[in-house]
């Protein structure tokens, strides 16, 4: 991402949380903050972009009602099911996470999330860490304070690169407790890092949290990335980001990711493509769509510690 920028995925996908509440008549997620939360500057700017994208015919008839151009782009963007999918799966998660006594919560690349100003009884008993880049975490603090919000102290915001600084030193300058299990969430980032740069994240959480502790990601398959994928329904997003300066890199080979979690000390849990978290979370009356098969979320653990 652009370094003095918010991140244009991260305001993207906070719309499109807001819009799957609004529009859906059997919503999964319920995210009334994912509209506020984005600056109407912001919005104005993404609506140009669509625009931009647009022949001219298109734009003429979108310009019609300009009101509708970025809804109706998000709303039919293929990314949306993960988007809505994944947050729900991750707070499903944290519920039973906390049932276990867990009572830190690490949001990992946080961006907009509004899980602290969207369920306030839920998150009371938590401490709760946000990280994420600086820009991203700067205009999201102002967001809340012109909206005349405050969060309690017990969220704390941790401004900080992980493209070059590591989740070991970030959580280290903060109140968060190595000796106690922890609630990792680390959703739509990893594809776009490289390959090592994840085995580091990932290493670093089963550092950093206690034994017990767990982890939610998501990741996309590796085969994502060859070259015989120019079809795939992913594709023309991922097109879409790299303008934004924001390019997919690197993902994982779904029956390599035990392996590759093992090695790091994580032991996985559970691993679901974009057909079994349709299967698991779709309902009759909605009208949200499958996510890419390609589009995986996994659960794992931190395992025991022998040194």
């Amino acid at each position: 991402m652009m370094e003095s920028l918010p991140s244009r995925t991260a305001l993207a996908t906070s719309l499109m949380r807001a819009l799957h509440s609004r529009f859906d008549p059997s919503p999964l997620f319920d995210d009334p903050w994912g509209d506020r939360l984005v600056p109407e500057a912001e919005r104005e700017r993404m609506t140009e972009r669509v625009l931009a994208r647009m022949d001219k015919d298109a734009r003429a008839r979108a310009l019609q009602g300009t009101n509708t151009v970025l809804d109706d782009f998000l709303l039919a963007n293929t990314a949306l099911p993960g988007v809505v999918i994944r947050s729900r799966y991750a707070e499903d998660a944290l519920r039973e996470a906390t049932i276990r006594g867990i009572s830190q919560y690490v949001l990992i690349g946080a961006g907009l999330d509004s899980f602290a100003l969207r369920r306030p009884a839920f998150s009371y008993a938590l401490t709760i860490f946000e990280i994420d880049h600086p820009a991203t975490q700067t205009m999201k603090i102002q967001r809340i304070k012109e909206c005349g919000m405050s969060l309690p102290p017990s969220v704390h915001f941790i401004a900080t690169d992980l493209t070059n600084d590591d989740l070991v030193s970030a959580l280290a300058c903060s109140c968060f407790q190595k000796d106690k299990k922890a609630f990792f969430s680390w959703l739509g980032v990893s594809v776009y890092l490289t390959r090592q740069a994840n085995l580091a994240t990932l290493r670093a959480v089963a550092t950093c949290g206690a034994p017990g502790s767990e982890l939610v990601f998501t990741y996309m398959d590796q085969a994502e990335f060859a070259q015989n994928t120019s079809q795939s329904p992913h594709n023309e997003n991922a097109n879409l980001v790299a303008q934004t300066g924001e390019p997919w890199i690197s993902g994982f080979y779904p029956d390599e990711i035990i392996n590759d979690l093992a090695c790091v000390g994580l032991e996985l849990v559970e691993d679901l493509d974009g057909k079994a978290m349709w299967e698991r979370y779709r309902r009759a009356s909605t009208t949200l769509g499958q996510p890419p098969a390609s589009l995986h979320i996994a659960l794992a653990r931190v395992g025991k510690r022998y040194w």
